[in-house]
């Protein structure tokens, strides 16, 4: 962002002229998102413990930016819509401060469902609205499953061996960021536990 700021500056007399607080805004973003960068990788205990010494106080910061320039702005001004879209958004914004699995952005779900959209026109003819449902719960099943390094194949197969038996109080257990495929496996020879 900050390189389009600087690419508007440079076009001069012809360029939208830039809201100083748009741009202190940008540089406590753009500072944010160096920090995910730098964790991008880490296991989501290490990702947690880094977004509450580096971030916090930088989303504060921008929490605190906007919510005193917004008291200042006139309803024309061209920053106050993005300003207000924002603090709206505010909680749900600092979600990834408190859970080491959510990233600052949602690039990692769209590259899951990119191979969808590339065969959408295969999915075109799924034989029936009942049939596309079921085949957008599997997709949905399988990318969740990859998204928490879980081979979906293994999950599924011990998922659905188990379900039935158990106690609906314990099915967040099945959940793919929850799974421990050892745990409740009394087979000889299982797929995932081998022979």
């Amino acid at each position: 962002m900050l390189a389009d700021i600087a690419t508007n500056a440079k076009r001069g007399n012809d360029s939208t002229p830039i809201s100083p607080v748009a741009l202190e805004a940008v540089k406590r973003i753009d500072a944010l998102f160096d920090i995910e960068r730098d964790i991008n990788g880490l296991a989501p205990e290490e990702r947690l413990q880094r977004l509450q010494q580096e971030s916090h106080l930088i989303v504060a910061e921008l929490g605190d930016l906007m919510r005193s320039e917004r008291s200042k702005l006139s309803r024309s001004s061209p920053v106050t819509e993005p300003i207000d879209y924002m603090l709206k958004r505010w909680d749900g914004f600092m979600a990834f401060l408190s859970d080491g699995r959510i990233c600052l952005t949602n690039n990692a779900a769209e590259r899951g469902l990119c191979g969808f959209a590339l065969g959408r026109k295969s999915w075109l003819f799924a034989g029936s609205d009942r049939g596309a449902d079921r085949a957008a719960f599997m997709a949905t099943l399988i990318m969740t499953a990859k998204l928490n390094d879980v081979d979906p194949q293994a999950w599924l197969v011990d998922v659905l061996s188990r379900i039935a038996d158990m106690p609906t109080t314990l099915l967040d257990e099945l959940l793919p960021w929850n799974w421990n495929p050892l745990k409740g496996c009394r087979r000889e020879s299982c797929l995932i536990c081998g022979p």
